[in-house]
């Protein structure tokens, strides 16, 4: 690659950014959709690859949407029919942000559990009815993340069906 040639530059500029977006899922601080469909931008404004670089935004722009809303709504909806308060999701949020950075990646996931079932723990008072809770909890994040990076998967495929036949 030349490093002259703009059209391999966008593109590897684009990829690069979906790829750090497909990490985002599982990186706080990183927002992965929104970085996946960023580089189909960047591809679709700067790139040379027609008229069907703007069907390829559109339709990642429709994927990203529809990934985020589903992101936060199904969980969502199976969160209140267990039962699971908000309250606790945020306890375990915090927490589990905390222990990122106490304990790099393997924090996030412990201070989630241990926020998500302290809470629960103190709500409930008792372990044997925290524990369910905090499970359906993590149930719900673990559906989160697998939609959001169904999302983000599906947008880097538009994107490489893009480059091929746009």
């Amino acid at each position: 690659m030349d490093l002259t040639d703009s059209q391999a530059v966008v593109s590897v500029v684009a990829a690069l950014a979906i790829l750090a977006g497909l990490a985002g899922v599982v990186l706080p601080g990183l927002p992965a959709l929104p970085l996946c469909w960023g580089g189909v931008l960047v591809w679709a404004v700067f790139g040379d690859a027609g008229p069907g670089r703007w069907a390829v935004l559109a339709a990642a722009t429709v994927v990203v949407a529809g990934g985020t809303v589903v992101k936060y709504a199904w969980p969502g909806r199976n969160l209140k029919r267990t039962g699971v308060p908000t309250s606790s999701l945020l306890a375990g949020g915090l927490l589990g942000l905390v222990g990122f950075f106490v304990i790099p990646v393997v924090g996030l996931v412990l201070g989630f559990v241990g926020g998500v079932w302290g809470a629960e723990r103190l709500r409930l008072g008792s372990n044997h009815l925290a524990w369910p809770s905090t499970v359906q909890a993590l149930k719900a994040a673990g559906l989160s993340m697998l939609v959001e990076f169904s999302a983000g998967v599906v947008v880097a495929a538009l994107w490489v069906a893009g480059l091929l036949f746009a």
